[in-house]
């Protein structure tokens, strides 16, 4: 009996995985984790053994992947209802990662790296256009940016304190400052509301 429940828990998640209708959620979880969990371990992996080789095949696997969620986000709505698309997806995210076939540097060498050098001065332009307008956007929303930033961290200074309760050695006081206003507010002090 101990021989056979291998076999029967592996013919059942099998079949779970294969299944084209029942299985979506576990399909779609199965490429997340194959698709973003383990390469972000393996990655983490390369760096911290300073493996060039593998530091390379996750980078590559990365360009590859993350292509492969543009165009992905793209199409979805279209994609979604093609029958066994999220198994295709599934296989698709396990080949990219395979180092006998080097999944990642064929899509990178093929699709990615054309694109790129095809499109890298269109591609310069816009970052420096958004680059810009994002400087432009902070410089004149630095108070909004400021009060939003303080309102978060009251948020969390009010979480803690629910969470571990009154019993905490010295209260922390925020100071929250509005768009252009001076005035400022203990965490800790009771509103008065009229």
């Amino acid at each position: 009996m101990a021989l056979l429940t291998p076999a029967i828990s592996g013919e059942m998640g099998l079949r779970l995985l294969l299944a084209p209708l029942s299985s979506n959620v576990v399909i779609r979880t199965a490429s997340c984790a194959v698709g973003i969990g383990l390469p972000v371990y393996s990655t983490f992996r390369a760096i911290e053994n300073k493996d060039q080789e593998e530091k390379e095949r996750w980078l590559l696997y990365w360009a590859a992947y993350g292509s492969f969620s543009i165009a992905e986000a793209f199409a979805d709505q279209i994609l979604s209802r093609v029958p066994f698309y999220y198994h295709v997806k599934f296989a698709i995210l396990v080949w990219l990662q395979f180092p006998s076939n080097s999944g990642s540097k064929h899509v990178y060498r093929r699709h990615v790296r054309p694109f790129f050098l095809k499109h890298q001065a269109k591609i310069e332009r816009i970052l420096n256009i958004l680059s810009k307008e994002f400087t432009k956007f902070v410089t004149s929303h630095g108070d909004e940016i400021h009060f939003i930033g303080n309102m978060a961290a009251r948020g969390a200074s009010t979480a803690n304190y629910i969470i571990n309760g009154p019993e905490q050695p010295e209260a922390v006081h925020a100071t929250i400052e509005g768009p252009n206003s001076t005035s400022t507010e203990e965490a800790g002090a009771p509103r008065n509301e009229t």
